[in-house]
């Protein structure tokens, strides 16, 4: 399985991006899914995860109320809206699967990771 991440751009504070998580296969997937990202100099952090029905969400209290995950089983897609930017949410944001079917916020839980999408936010 490879992941391909999109959407990402350069958008002024206050601004939202839709980024996309696309599945090689384009097939319906079992596993839960997550977004993370890195900025220069710090750790991977998590964003936002989902589970296989897309019924369940957890997202980190940084972004709480301005992101958004959801999925499309029938095209292999997982997406984060993101509302709301702030300069500190630039970063590169990397899709992966996880290794079960509900949701985890500890990247080592993931393996299919994506090749990231740059976001940068303008003050």
């Amino acid at each position: 399985v490879q992941l391909q991440a999109s959407g990402g751009g350069l958008v002024p504070a206050g601004g939202y991006l839709r980024l996309s998580c696309a599945n090689s296969r384009r097939t319906s997937s079992n596993n839960g899914m997550g977004w993370f990202r890195q900025a220069p100099g710090k750790e991977r952090e998590f964003v936002a995860t989902i589970d296989w029905r897309g019924a369940d969400t957890y997202y980190a209290d940084a972004v709480k109320g301005r992101f958004t995950i959801s999925r499309d089983n029938g095209k292999g897609t997982v997406y984060l809206q993101v509302n709301s930017l702030k300069p500190e949410d630039t970063a590169v944001y990397y899709c992966a699967q996880a290794l079960s079917s509900g949701t985890s916020t500890d990247n080592r839980r993931y393996r299919h990771w994506g090749q990231g999408t740059q976001v940068t936010v303008s003050s």
